[in-house]
């Protein structure tokens, strides 16, 4: 059961930078001598190699179909492989879950204390004017000479008397972003439009890039490290705790309802006998 938000395009979202088309071929496969297995029922046919995000996947499919038979809500089946579920079977298992995983409603103090420590999530309107030169982490590449690297680059760019074209050469030499040919230059962009850590360091944070100029410090998203240098800023407008109290209680509900859920499924994991693929569990139930 996927409940992860899909990636965003790139670094710079919907503007020049389209970093999020770089492939990684960093996935971990399992072993094609192994084939992972639930209570000894088969993931996969001999010679499959599902990665390993997929492979999870299918095993809390398969435990929650074996735990939907032990229930008496599915039927039998003797199979040596985990058999495809049709659209029922999945409507049985979902009722099952919400059955089983209940979060109480968020109370107006705790949505409170939340929208007090995030107020700067709750602004609209904000954007920040952008560049960037991007070191690429990529399969294979030695990381730490790749942070040294663009260390370098960074106290060059820092020092006194830097001429005003610096930053667009040294974007046009060592960016691995396609922006690189417009000197690094990614427009205007919202939290929106940027990679989550991206936008947690240029909006989110008390201490974020308030000001203007080169940040002193390199920033590590999922496509490497950059640096950033802020033209301009729109602070945008800060929202009122009635404006946005649903919104929390919403972001509350969803943030228990996960946890919940993880709590469950890592339960059915610890009563199972788990073979070739990692799955966190515990024998014992765990206070939601």
């Amino acid at each position: 059961m996927n409940t992860s938000s899909p990636s965003p395009q790139g670094c710079g979202g919907t503007g020049t930078c389209r970093c999020g088309g770089q492939s990684s071929n960093a996935a971990t496969f399992v072993p094609a001598t192994r084939i992972a297995s639930i209570n000894g029922i088969a993931l996969h046919a001999p010679g499959q190699q599902p990665d390993a995000e997929t492979l999870r996947e299918m095993a809390y499919a398969e435990l929650l179909r074996q735990h939907g038979v032990k229930a008496g809500l599915l039927p039998f089946k003797a199979v040596l492989q985990a058999p495809e579920m049709g659209e029922a079977d999945r409507q049985v298992l979902e009722a099952m879950v919400d059955a089983a995983v209940q979060t109480p409603q968020p109370t107006q103090e705790e949505c409170q204390r939340y929208y007090e420590a995030r107020k700067a999530q709750y602004v609209v309107g904000q954007a920040v004017q952008m560049r960037h030169i991007l070191f690429a982490v990529t399969p294979g590449v030695n990381v730490h000479a790749l942070t040294v690297h663009a260390e370098k680059a960074l106290i060059s760019l820092l020092g006194k008397n830097v001429p005003a074209d610096a930053f667009a050469k040294l974007a046009a030499e060592m960016s691995n972003c396609p922006s690189s040919t417009q000197g690094g230059d990614l427009g205007w962009l919202g939290p929106d439009d940027c990679a989550p850590e991206l936008a947690n360091e240029l909006f989110f944070q008390t201490d974020s890039l308030a000001g203007l100029g080169v940040h002193p410090r390199l920033i590590h998203t999922r496509f490497g490290f950059h640096i950033i240098d802020v033209l301009s800023r729109r602070k945008g407008k800060a929202l009122a705790y009635e404006e946005v109290r649903e919104r929390v209680a919403a972001q509350l509900s969803m943030q228990s309802r996960a946890k919940a859920l993880h709590q469950y499924m890592t339960l059915l994991a610890g009563q199972a006998l788990v073979e070739g693929v990692s799955l966190d569990a515990t024998d014992s139930p765990l206070v939601q």
